[in-house]
């Protein structure tokens, strides 16, 4: 599967527009007060003004996602590689292209067609650090990962977990850190790739591997620190996050059976690392709203626990439907909590 999702990710990379480019068309105009579920990158210029809350469902560009974004269509339609599909066989001139080209069936396309488009947006102010910042956290993510099942002794397994923030993420990105003067590091992750596929116990693995973690790391720090310690920006970060979690963990999951065990443990280290965000800034939610905070520390502690490794049990702990309403759960008091110390920045 990693084999063609990469043979598929070279094809499409011509058609690939950032969507965080700042070339893209339709302009929109980032709302005033923070969206707390709107993704970012899959937003659409006529909709962006109208996001109130984690109620909203934002659309996904097939034309420009990348496979974390397209493994909620393959998890709701239970279509196996469906990502990879709808990669293969763009760009796509409409939405209903999905379907005279083959990549699904109408009845399928009819259950996803409100969250389908094909349109780009400009993102602008916080809602471009936003993307900014969940793109580099689900490079985290994968790191993460990766690095645990070094640990383990399963380079096999690790090396497709240091490919995806290259072949999947820098490119998506590659333009944002080029307009924030972040050097160049798609180099350090591709070498440290290579390493790991062709001499997975030489000693450079580890050094190569802090490397690569540092750049990522210093990539994020080019956002003021300010940003990073607010609220109501880390929750909506958080959210992208487990929101792409949530829709890898379906994908990884067939039968009742962890059948991905690629993307089980994508979703493993993007809670890990959107469990990590909240520690820092949980202080201050538990000042501005202590019920909000109460209850987004809860389901966190209990959502970390659909993983119990990052080699996948035999069955899994929680199922899909589990997993999804413990972060809906996240994601409704997260709204609350940003309402909440909005008000209160405003006084």
């Amino acid at each position: 599967m990693i084999k063609f999702r990469y043979i598929c990710l070279t094809f499409a990379t011509a058609a690939i527009v950032s969507l965080s480019a700042c070339n893209s068309t339709p302009t929109a105009e980032t709302p005033s007060a923070p969206v707390a579920n709107s993704t970012p990158q899959a937003t659409e210029a006529v909709s962006q003004n109208n996001h109130s809350g984690h109620g909203s469902k934002a659309k996904i560009n097939i034309n420009s996602a990348i496979l974390s974004q397209l493994d909620k269509f393959e998890a709701k339609l239970g279509v196996p590689a469906l990502s990879n599909k709808i990669q293969a066989a763009r760009p796509y001139a409409s939405p209903e292209d999905l379907v005279t080209k083959k990549v699904i069936t109408q009845e399928q396309f009819d259950q996803i067609k409100d969250q389908v488009t094909v349109q780009e947006v400009v993102l602008t102010g916080e809602a471009k650090d936003v993307d900014y910042m969940t793109k580099l956290g689900l490079m985290k993510g994968h790191l993460f990962v990766a690095q645990e099942l070094l640990d383990k002794n399963q380079p096999k397994q690790a090396e497709p977990h240091i490919g995806h923030p290259v072949e999947e993420i820098y490119v998506d990105v590659e333009d944002q850190l080029n307009e924030r003067k972040v050097k160049e590091f798609k180099t350090t992750l591709v070498s440290l790739q290579d390493l790991v596929k062709s001499k997975p116990k030489d000693a450079k693995v580890k050094t190569d591997f802090t490397a690569s973690v540092q750049s990522v790391d210093g990539a994020i720090a080019v956002l003021p620190v300010a940003q990073r310690s607010k609220p109501g920006f880390v929750l909506q970060v958080i959210n992208e996050l487990l929101d792409s979690a949530n829709s890898e963990y379906g994908a990884a999951i067939a039968d009742g059976k962890i059948a991905a065990a690629i993307e089980y443990q994508d979703s493993r280290g993007f809670v890990t690392y959107a469990n990590d965000l909240y520690k820092g800034i949980s202080s201050k939610v538990a000042q501005a709203d202590p019920e909000a905070h109460k209850a987004i520390e809860t389901s966190l502690a209990e959502l970390v626990k659909a993983w119990p490794s990052v080699i996948p049990p035999a069955t899994p702990v929680k199922t899909p439907e589990d997993v999804t309403k413990l972060i809906k759960t996240i994601e409704e008091n997260s709204q609350k909590a940003i309402d909440k110390t909005s008000t209160q920045a405003q006084r």
